[in-house]
């Protein structure tokens, strides 16, 4: 064998192995236009996330809210569509203030004043009339507010008028009537009268603002039931009552029209409403009339 020869073979026995060798596997191919792989995120960023978007929603609920309850809570309840409030009866009085007392006198119901004896003008101490109300033309006062006894004492009737005339002439203990009547578009009609008397004791004993009266075109009342639940549950704490109240309505069946009465004693004065109304008086403007009233004695 020649040198040539045996080069040759040699070469081709080393090269043998290597072409029955497996050929390595290709490269997949490469989509020049796919979007890379996002790497994934770890999971504390995640639920950071998460805590953010949760906060932000309420924040913006919180926000929204707020704004709400101002925009309704802001302007008057009336002025908002949707969202009126009815009038649930009650009239629309003047600001009651208190008359200013003379110089040095005492209070009512004070220390130095244990009667409760009032010293300021009473034609100050009687309830305006309510906006929108007419002035009653048969209840004229003069330039004090004081009414003539015999304009109060036509209020009565029947024989129950004479008791109450022969009871006022036997104790001549009445000083003064104060006296202020209106009428409201509804058709209410209210007559106020204040009577001073000379002390408390008199106030007790007057029998014309009491159970059994007997007033023009009412001769029979019974005490008011819807007066007496409205009092129940009222809490007292705190509060110094130095007048007594009682509410009487006419008994049923009455005419034409219904009459309310309101009695109020306080120290040397008694107060007394009086309204009348066809078919019925409503209970709001009856008591929120007395109540008004009451205020001013106290």
């Amino acid at each position: 064998m020649t040198d040539k020869t045996a080069t040759e073979t040699l070469a081709a026995a080393e090269a043998a192995p290597a072409a029955e060798a497996a050929p390595a596997p290709a490269a997949p191919a490469v989509n020049p236009f796919a979007a890379p792989d996002a790497p994934d995120a770890p999971r504390d960023r995640r639920a950071l996330f998460a805590s953010l978007r949760w906060t932000a929603a309420v924040l913006v609920f919180a926000v929204t809210a707020a704004l709400t309850a101002y925009a309704v809570v802001e302007p008057e309840r009336t002025r908002i569509p949707g969202l009126s409030t009815l009038s649930d009866g009650r009239w629309d009085y003047p600001t009651i203030t208190k008359p200013v007392l003379p110089a040095g006198a005492p209070l009512p119901y004070g220390p130095d004043n244990a009667e409760g004896i009032h010293y300021a003008a009473l034609s100050q101490l009687l309830l305006p009339a309510p906006e929108g109300s007419t002035p009653d033309e048969s209840l004229k006062a003069d330039k004090d507010g004081m009414v003539t006894q015999d304009r109060f004492l036509a209020e009565f009737s029947g024989k129950f008028h004479d008791r109450v005339v022969q009871g006022l002439k036997e104790d001549a203990a009445l000083r003064q009537i104060a006296g202020r009547g209106w009428t409201t578009p509804d058709g209410t009609a209210t007559r106020v009268y204040l009577l001073r008397f000379h002390s408390n004791g008199f106030v007790a004993s007057f029998d014309g603002c009491k159970s059994g009266m007997q007033l023009q075109g009412a001769d029979s009342f019974d005490l008011d039931s819807a007066w007496s639940k409205a009092l129940i549950g009222q809490s007292t704490k705190g509060r110094m009552d130095h007048t007594a109240v009682t509410t009487f309505v006419e008994e049923k069946p009455y005419g034409p029209q219904q009459t309310k009465v309101g009695c109020i004693q306080a120290g040397d004065l008694l107060g007394m409403v009086i309204q009348t109304r066809k078919d019925a008086v409503d209970d709001v403007p009856f008591h929120q009339t007395v109540i008004l009233q009451d205020q001013l004695l106290e």
